[in-house]
C-alpha cells in the first residue's frame, strides 16, 4: 500500500537508518548463533540489540505523525502496532505475572524474536517495492538468487555449520547454489558433515530458493497488512508468469497455504517411515527433523537427504513411493495448475452441496479446466510411463560394460520412482554409478524435459516439449496452426518454446563441452561428464558419482549450470534485452530450402 508522507526527507532518512539498523542487527545474529566463541562478548551483542530495538520502536511513532492520513497509517502497518504491543507487554510482565523464576531471558528472547519479525518484514516489503521500482523484475529475481545464495555461503562456512573440518569457501558455495537452486548435488555428505545448525540453513535456502525469496517477501508483506499497489502488482504477474484476471494476492496465499499444508502432511505421513530400517535407528526429535527435511526437500523438488546412501536404504519402503512420490509429482506440476484443479476441487464441492439443499435443480460448473491444466496433467502422466517403461526395459536387456553389476533386480518400482524423481527431484533408490548407459540415457532425457512451468522444477518444461512435439505434428499433417486439445496456441508462445529449447540445449552443450576440458585430468568418461551437466542444469541432483572429485573450475562451471537452470535461460535472456525495443519493420520474404 502507498502510504502519502508530508516530509520526504524525514522518509529518506528514516529508511536509511533502518537500513543501518538492521544490517547490524543481522550481524549481532550471525555472531550469537554462527561461533561457539564470537569475538564480541554476547552481553555487548544483547545491548546492541536493545538499542536497535529503541531504534525500530521510535521509527513507528515518527513516521505515523510524518503520514498525510494517521488512520491510513494505522491500517496499513496495524500488525506491527500489534507486534509492539505484545513486545511491551512481555517484556513488563516477565518477572511480574509470569516467567518469575527466569525473567532475563524471557526478555531476551522476546527482544531477539521481535528483532527477527522486523528483519524479514523490512526486507520483504523493500523487495516487493523494489520490483515495483521501473527496472526489471527479472533482473531483480536474479539479483535475489544471487543474494541467497551469497547469504547462505556465508551461514554455511560459521563453525557451527559444520561438525569437524571447516568447510571450504568453493564447497560452502556449491553447497548453497545446490540448495537454494533445489538441485541436490552435494560435494559433502548433507547428514555427517553438517551440523543440525547447518542443515537448518540448507533446509531454509531449499525452502527459500523452491518458492522463490520474491515470493516469500509479498507473503510476509501480505501478512504484515501491506497492500500491493498497481505496479507491485504488475511486478508481482511477471515473477510468477500470472497472466490473467486473478487477484494476485489469493494466487500468493495459495501457494504459501498449499505448500505449508502439504509439507505438514507429508512430514507426518512420513514419520511413520523412518524406523525398522536397518542402519538408520533415530531419536525422536531426528525422526521428526528428518520427516520435515525429506517432506521439504521433496516437494520443493531439491533432492537432498539426511542419509549418506541418499534413499536405497529405504529402497522397499512404503514411504518412499506412497509419500515422496506424490509430494515430487505435487510440486513439479506448478502453481497455476494446482491453483486451476484446487477451483475445480472446491466449485464441484458447492454443486454437490446445492444439489443437496435443493434436489433436482441442476447447475452448470463455472470453472473449467484450463489448456494449461491439461497439457502438464497429460505430460507427466506420459512421461512418467514411458520413462518407468524405458528404465526398466533397458536396465534388463541393454549393453551393460564389463565389470559394471546391478547390484539387485531393477524392478517396476524403481522404474516408477526414478521416472520421477529423475524429471525434477533427483532422490534415488538404486545406485546410479551401477545402472547401464542406456539407462543414463534414459534418466538424462527426462531431466533435460524437466518439470512444468511456474513449478519448482528446473528442465526445459513440459509444456514446452509439449509444444516441440505440436510442431512437428501439424507439419507433418500439413497444418498451418498449433493445434492442442481443440484449441490453437498462438505463435508467439510456439516461438518462445522453441526459442527456450534451442537456448537450453546449446547451455547444456557448452556446459558439458567446458567440462570435459576442466576435467581432462580426472578420467571420467564422456558420458558421465554429460549426465552431470544435464542434472545440474535440470537441477535434478542426480549423479554418477564424479560431484565430490570435480576440480574447482569444474565446480565453478557445475555452480553456473545450476544457476542458469534454476532461473531458466530465457529468464536470463529476457533480462539482457530488457530495455531492447521490437522493431516496426518487416523485410521482404524470399523461399529456403529445408531438410
Amino acid at each position: 500500500m502507498k502510504i502519502d508522507y508530508k516530509n520526504q526527507r524525514i522518509e529518506w532518512l528514516l529508511a536509511a537508518v533502518n537500513a543501518v539498523t538492521a544490517a547490524v542487527v543481522a550481524g549481532t545474529f550471525v555472531l550469537l548463533v554462527g561461533f561457539d566463541r564470537p569475538f564480541i562478548s554476547s552481553v555487548v551483542l544483547h545491548k546492541v540489540q536493545a538499542w536497535a530495538l529503541v531504534v525500530f520502536i521510535l521509527e513507528k511513532p515518527i513516521r505515523m505523525f510524518n503520514a498525510v492520513s494517521i488512520s491510513q497509517w494505522l491500517r496499513a502497518f496495524r500488525i506491527e502496532v500489534l507486534l509492539i504491543v505484545a513486545l511491551v507487554v512481555t517484556l513488563l510482565g516477565a518477572g511480574r505475572w509470569f516467567a518469575t523464576e527466569d525473567p532475563a531471558s524471557l526478555r531476551s528472547m522476546a527482544i531477539g524474536i521481535y528483532l527477527f519479525i522486523e528483519l524479514v518484514t523490512k526486507g520483504s516489503v523493500g523487495l516487493v517495492n523494489i520490483m515495483a521500482g521501473g527496472r526489471s523484475p527479472t533482473r531483480v529475481l536474479i539479483m535475489s538468487f544471487v543474494g541467497l545464495i551469497a547469504a547462505g555461503t556465508g551461514l554455511l562456512l560459521m563453525p557451527r555449520a559444520t561438525t569437524g573440518q571447516h568447510i571450504s569457501v568453493i564447497d560452502a558455495l556449491f553447497t548453497a547454489t545446490s540448495a537454494t537452486c533445489v538441485t541436490g548435488l552435494i560435494v559433502q555428505d548433507t547428514g555427517s558433515y553438517f551440523t543440525p545448525q547447518g542443515q537448518m540453513t540448507i533446509l531454509a535456502l531449499i525452502q527459500l530458493g523452491g518458492l522463490g525469496i520474491v515470493l516469500f517477501g509479498a507473503v510476509f508483506a501480505l501478512i504484515v497488512g501491506q497492500a500491493f499497489s498497481v505496479r507491485e502488482t504488475a511486478a508481482m504477474r511477471q515473477v510468477l508468469s500470472e497472466e490473467g484476471a486473478l487477484k494476485i494476492s489469493g494466487m500468493i496465499g495459495f501457494i504459501f497455504l498449499f505448500t505449508v499444508a502439504i509439507e505438514a502432511l507429508g512430514a507426518i505421513v512420513m514419520w511413520c517411515m523412518w524406523p525398522g530400517i536397518d542402519g538408520h535407528a533415530m531419536s525422536f526429535r531426528q525422526q521428526w527433523f528428518c520427516s520435515i527435511f525429506h517432506s521439504v526437500s521433496a516437494f520443493c523438488n531439491a533432492g537432498f537427504s539426511t542419509f549418506a546412501d541418499n534413499m536405497t536404504g529405504y529402497r522397499g519402503a512404503w514411504g518412499t513411493y506412497a509419500v515422496m512420490c506424490p509430494l515430487i509429482v505435487l510440486g513439479g506440476l506448478g502453481f497455476g495448475v494446482l491453483y486451476n484443479l484446487a477451483e475445480i476441487a472446491f466449485e464441484r464441492i458447492k454443486l454437490v452441496a446445492a444439489r443437496l439443499r435443493q434436489p433436482g435443480k441442476s447447475r452448470l460448473a463455472r470453472v473449467r479446466m484450463t489448456l494449461q491444466t491439461k497439457i502438464v496433467l497429460t505430460a507427466s502422466l506420459l512421461l512418467i510411463f514411458a520413462g518407468m517403461v524405458s528404465l526398466v526395459f533397458f536396465e534388463r536387456y541393454s549393453i551393460r560394460p564389463e565389470g559394471l553389476k546391478q547390484e539387485a533386480a531393477f524392478g517396476w518400482h524403481d522404474g516408477l520412482f526414478h521416472s520421477i524423481s529423475a524429471r525434477t527431484a533427483g532422490f534415488n533408490t538404486v545406485d546410479v554409478p551401477s545402472m547401464s548407459p542406456a539407462g543414463k540415457i534414459v534418466l538424462m532425457l527426462l531431466m533435460c524435459v524437466g518439470g512444468s512451468p511456474g513449478s519448482t522444477a528446473g528442465g526445459m518444461k513440459t509444456v514446452t516439449f509439449v509444444m516441440l512435439i505440436a510442431v512437428v505434428w501439424v507439419t507433418l499433417r500439413k497444418r498451418t496452426e498449433v493445434e492442442i486439445f481443440g484449441r490453437s496456441i498462438r505463435l508467439a508462445i510456439v516461438s518462445r518454446a522453441i526459442t527456450l529449447a534451442v537456448i537450453y540445449l546449446a547451455a547444456l552443450v557448452v556446459i558439458t563441452m567446458t567440462l570435459s576440458i576442466t576435467e581432462r585430468h580426472s578420467g571420467f568418461s564422456l558420458l558421465d561428464i554429460a549426465f552431470e551437466a544435464t542434472s545440474a542444469l535440470g537441477t535434478v541432483g542426480l549423479s554418477t558419482g564424479i560431484t565430490p572429485n570435480l576440480s574447482v573450475a569444474g565446480k565453478l562451471v557445475v555452480i553456473l549450470g545450476m544457476l542458469v537452470g534454476r532461473l531458466g535461460p530465457l529468464t536470463l535472456v529476457a533480462s539482457l534485452t530488457f530495455n531492447l525495443r521490437p522493431a516496426r519493420y518487416n523485410y521482404p520474404e524470399e523461399a529456403v530450402m529445408v531438410g
